[in-house]
């Protein structure tokens, strides 16, 4: 499959402050990549080195196997993006600040305009001046305008910034249809895992200018961790117990019974059978499983804070 975005080694230091460091990545053809991280982490600096915007102190980034460079201008024709907050002319409406997109990115079709409104559910908003829109609506026309053109590329930072829930799983339709049907390749970034786990085909967790952890998102099950908790009448004489029987576990902080042995994750009741058999019965049996929150902490954790 086609590579259309390869980052190769790529770094930014302003001063004392390292924001991005030797950051490599790819993205193939009709492909999601979902870029995590927390705000400061370095996710818009990475962007705006991929759009030309700032110039990397090290390191390169290539679309459609050219590297950004100034010179390169003939690629931008098929690359949308959304950066920071989506810009419009206030005093323009909707639909006139689409038609001077439309202008400025000499797109002949006469349809556009009227389709992409129709995408982004922005209809009821066409004659609306920009100033007077709400976040959500503004992130939409920020979107519209960064897909006008039909690109090959999507580039979109905090694209669901401002969405409610409804708009939220509209846009993620959308991407996921332009991605599947049409082979679009979008690079988003977020800080909402759970948000990027449900449209992403592989996500990049960035923390403090680097990449701590990549994969793909039908991995990110095995890499969830779960613990069955159990609770009896007295834990601690039935902790003793499973332990004699050789199972591993130990209180936790709540005073239940942890147990992360796997076999017995995917099957509880055996250890509902052995408490049984030895006279203590659980009063409580679940099978814990971690946030994708949570496992997002604990990763950018394991790099030395939290």
């Amino acid at each position: 499959m086609e590579t259309v975005i390869a980052i190769e080694n790529l770094s930014k230091r302003y001063k004392d402050v390292q924001a991005v460091e030797a950051l490599t990545l790819e993205l193939k053809k009709g492909e999601i990549y979902g870029f995590i991280g927390l705000n400061g982490s370095g996710k818009t600096t990475t962007i705006r080195m991929m759009l030309g915007m700032i110039k990397p102190t090290e390191g390169s980034c290539s679309l459609f196997g050219r590297k950004v460079a100034l010179k390169n201008t003939k690629m931008w024709e098929r690359v949308g993006y959304l950066v920071e907050t989506p810009y419009a002319y206030p005093e323009l409406t909707v639909e006139e600040n689409l038609r001077l997109f439309q202008r400025l990115r000499q797109i002949k079709d006469p349809e556009a305009v009227g389709r992409i409104i129709d995408q982004l559910k922005l209809t009821s908003y066409a004659r609306r001046k920009a100033k007077h829109l709400s976040l959500g609506n503004a992130q939409r026309l920020g979107i519209a305008k960064a897909m006008l053109h039909q690109p090959d590329i999507l580039i979109l930072d905090e694209p669901v910034n401002g969405l409610d829930p409804a708009g939220i799983v509209e846009v993620r339709r959308l991407l996921r249809n332009l991605a599947s049907n049409k082979g679009v390749s979008i690079f988003l970034s977020s800080h909402l895992l759970s948000e990027v786990a449900l449209i992403a085909d592989k996500i990049g967790i960035i923390h403090q200018g680097r990449l701590v952890e990549e994969f793909r998102t039908d991995e990110l099950n095995s890499l969830i961790e779960r613990k069955l908790l159990v609770g009896t009448r007295d834990n601690k004489a039935a902790a003793e117990v499973l332990l004699a029987q050789g199972v591993t576990c130990h209180l936790n902080a709540k005073g239940l019974i942890e147990i992360e042995e796997k076999e017995l994750l995917e099957r509880p009741d055996r250890v509902s059978e052995k408490l049984v058999e030895t006279g203590f019965p659980p009063t409580y049996i679940n099978v814990e499983v971690e946030s994708l929150e949570s496992y997002f902490m604990r990763s950018i954790q394991g790099e030395g804070e939290g």
